[in-house]
């Protein structure tokens, strides 16, 4: 059973956990719920709950396994009936993008329905972050290191300047020695073009993918390790490379959720909207 997290009498304290969401069960219990857990955790005192920003997942998850998750208008509306006075939204955003400023221009509305109400910063926020990031991501997959192989993450991409995390990160991994670290993202730059043209140029034999992603959703699934031929899978195996693909989101990984703790954390004592 999955704890949708949408019940009152709560108490005056929230943390609302805000999520794009996903329809994959098993992985959003693993990802998302395994966050929300860790915050409930590390905050015994505050009522954590759930809201996902996406309508089509959220829809997606009523028709197939009849749960009502909360879209963040009904979270904030929710807390509002519950009574809730003090209330701290800790989005499970990779960065300061197009989602994350939606949110923020949704919540700025509802400023005086509440005492106090306050935003966390997304995953990839200060210069630590992405200093552990690197370190996370080279931990989780160390085990691949022989000389041959590229460990390609998929990011999302954005067309706005928040696109940027992607090549700080990338050039981040280069600095500390990772050259066979590279970053693609689906909807932006760098493409998967570039990305082939980096593997074959290096000459690498193998390809570990993984989704540089709070979930393993529908891009994991199928635009990375699909079997069409547009995928990231099925484009490198047509270069040749022996291609491994690992379905797994960063929300899996303690040391991630560590991060949003630790970003949640800061937003309880700050105490304004960010």
């Amino acid at each position: 059973m999955e704890n949708i997290r949408n019940s009152g009498e709560i108490g005056e304290k929230e943390l609302l956990a805000v999520s794009f969401g996903t329809s994959y069960p098993k992985n959003r219990r693993q990802t998302i719920g395994a966050i929300e857990d860790a915050l409930e955790q590390a905050f015994p005192d505050w009522s954590v709950r759930r809201a996902f920003t996406s309508k089509k997942v959220i829809a997606n998850i009523k028709k197939k396994e009849n749960l009502s998750i909360d879209s963040l208008a009904e979270a904030l509306e929710r807390a509002k009936e519950n009574g809730v006075k003090q209330l701290v939204l800790q989005p499970t955003l990779m960065m300061d993008g197009i989602e994350y400023q939606e949110l923020l221009a949704q919540v700025q509305k509802e400023q005086q329905a509440f005492e106090r109400l306050t935003v966390g910063r997304p995953l990839l926020d200060e210069e630590a972050d992405f200093r552990q990031i690197v370190q996370i991501l080279t931990e989780q997959t160390g085990q691949y290191e022989d000389g041959k192989t590229a460990i390609c993450f998929m990011g999302h991409g954005t067309t706005v300047k928040a696109n940027c995390v992607y090549e700080k990160l990338q050039q981040m991994l280069f600095d500390c020695g990772y050259r066979n670290y590279l970053i693609g993202t689906v909807e932006a730059e760098p493409n998967l073009t570039q990305l082939r043209k980096k593997v074959k140029d290096a000459g690498y034999a193998r390809v570990i993918l993984q989704p540089l992603m709070i979930v393993a959703g529908d891009h994991a699934n199928h635009d990375m390790a699909g079997d069409g031929e547009d995928s990231w899978k099925s484009a490198f195996e047509a270069d040749g490379c022996e291609v491994v693909c690992i379905l797994k989101g960063l929300g899996e990984i303690p040391m991630i959720q560590n991060l949003f703790v630790a970003h949640a954390k800061r937003a309880i004592e700050n105490g304004s909207l960010q």
